[in-house]
């Protein structure tokens, strides 16, 4: 009989380990499952950091944007990604805006580099901050379920050079320029006014590198330009009516005559270079595309030795800017053509440079002198013709816009009605609209005197004039972002 041998089998169960390692398997599994939980979520948490950081980056730069306008504020949380808005998705849902954001701020930092703090807004800087609530996996088991992540962000009002610009300025000098501007705004002639818009603009532009303490050498070119080494912005004066070649240089030759008017010519649309027309030969351009307008990118004062700030005014007490002697009536398609070639010519010139062209006038081209029109036709309503003439005008700013040059309107005193050679109708502020390349870049002065108080841009409502010029300088530069502690 085959007896069972009790200690042998109690003393091999006591003896066999294998077993003892479930327990602490269980154990490390658990601290395992613990750390992947975290390395889950806080993965989670640093990607809708990321997403939520872009979004509050793209809000402030929005916002920034839109300074020194008071919607700055409205516009950046358009932009954010709360709920509803333009950068709101189903990644970063739940996202909201902390109380009291977006700030409009004005930082002293720069305030000192030239970015002022002006009305409306009174800011140069915006500053944005998103929260957003995130789930942690197995967070509960510890007692915080959630973590709340914050992104900042904050952004300077545009000033930032995206590229290099020739503008190209067309400022009516007919008789109408003459007309007193009698609201509180500037209280002078149509062209003192204009002018000085045109020195706030010039201003904000760069004539060379921000990196250089000066621009250096100023070199002599054609029409009185001045240019400068390695420039950046580049502007040029033009005008109508047409002026003698022979006499153009008086508006900057501060030796107290002014140009000779002649009569109207037409340059060939769609031409590479601008080359002055007629006989006695006739120029819409008074000063050549320059570059030393300022000595250096910083300098808070404008040159006075520059030949463009003698024409607009800035050339000292004893040199007289350009005038509106009239005398032609009003036409200016041909003058649009004119800086059109004239810029195209500057671009390849200057590879990757952007061109702007800006055009101030009342609107109300018409002019019924045949000897001013010279040899225009006077019964096809094409250019050129006696017919049509503010329907011409639009014709060679779209022709422009399509060549991609961005054109600005500034409607100064646009009355209500005009344009009478043109079937069907439309009135100046109307011309002066579809010039403009977009709603955007469309002004409108319509508090000066005998101007139609309905002519109001929807996009740039403002009505002052330095006001609409530092917003077109603006409209060339663009938001930056900068370091959340900036003071």
């Amino acid at each position: 009989m085959k007896h069972f041998n009790s200690d042998s089998f109690l003393s091999r169960l006591f003896r066999d380990e294998r077993a003892q390692m479930l327990p602490i398997m269980a154990v490390l599994l658990i601290v395992f499952m613990g750390i992947a939980a975290l390395a889950v979520s806080f993965g989670n948490s640093y990607a809708q950091l990321s997403k939520l950081q872009s979004a509050a980056n793209a809000a402030a730069l929005a916002g920034a944007q839109a300074l020194p306008n008071s919607t700055a504020s409205s516009i950046a949380s358009n932009y954010s990604s709360n709920s509803g808005s333009l950068n709101s998705a189903t990644y970063v849902s739940g996202a909201t805006m902390a109380t009291g954001w977006p700030k409009l701020e004005c930082l002293t930092t720069l305030s000192n580099q030239g970015e002022a703090c002006v009305a409306p807004a009174n800011a140069n800087a915006v500053q944005v901050k998103e929260q957003l609530t995130v789930p942690l996996l197995f967070g509960a088991l510890f007692g915080h379920p959630t973590v709340t992540i914050t992104a900042m962000a904050t952004a300077s009002m545009r000033g930032a050079i995206p590229a290099p610009y020739n503008v190209a300025i067309i400022v009516d000098a007919t008789s109408s320029m003459s007309d007193t501007d009698s609201d509180s705004q500037c209280s002078s002639s149509r062209m003192s006014c204009a002018l000085s818009g045109i020195q706030v603009l010039v201003q904000t532009l760069s004539p060379c590198s921000p990196n250089s303490t000066t621009c250096g050498t100023v070199t002599a070119g054609s029409n009185g330009s001045g240019s400068v080494v390695n420039s950046v912005d580049r502007v040029a004066l033009f005008t109508f009516p047409n002026v003698t070649t022979a006499t153009a240089a008086d508006v900057y030759g501060c030796n107290g005559t002014k140009p000779t008017n002649e009569p109207y010519t037409f340059p060939t649309a769609g031409a590479s270079t601008y080359t002055p027309l007629g006989s006695p030969t006739a120029t819409y351009e008074l000063v050549g595309f320059s570059s030393d307008y300022k000595v250096s990118d910083t300098a808070t004062s404008l040159n006075t030795a520059s030949n463009f700030n003698k024409a607009t005014g800035a050339g000292g007490s004893s040199c007289h800017p350009m005038s509106n002697p009239g005398g032609e009536g009003t036409y200016y398609a041909g003058a649009i053509y004119a800086a059109q070639s004239a810029l195209i010519a500057e671009q390849a010139a200057n590879p990757g440079s952007q061109n702007v062209l800006i055009l101030l006038s009342d609107g109300d081209a018409g002019t019924t002198d045949s000897g001013a029109m010279g040899s225009a036709s006077t019964t096809s309503g094409t250019y050129p013709s006696t017919k049509n003439q503010c329907a011409q005008a639009v014709t060679a700013a779209k022709a422009a816009a399509t060549a991609g040059t961005r054109v600005y309107g500034v409607a100064y005193g646009a009355e209500a009605s005009g344009c009478g050679t043109d079937s069907p109708s439309i009135t100046p502020c109307q011309t002066m609209q579809q010039i403009s390349s977009a709603s955007q870049n469309f002004y409108s002065d319509y508090t000066a005197k005998g101007s139609d108080s309905t002519c109001i841009s929807a996009s740039q409502p403002t009505s002052n004039l330095n006001q609409i010029f530092t917003d077109i300088g603006n409209d060339l530069t663009v938001s930056r972002l900068i370091p959340n502690g900036t003071t």
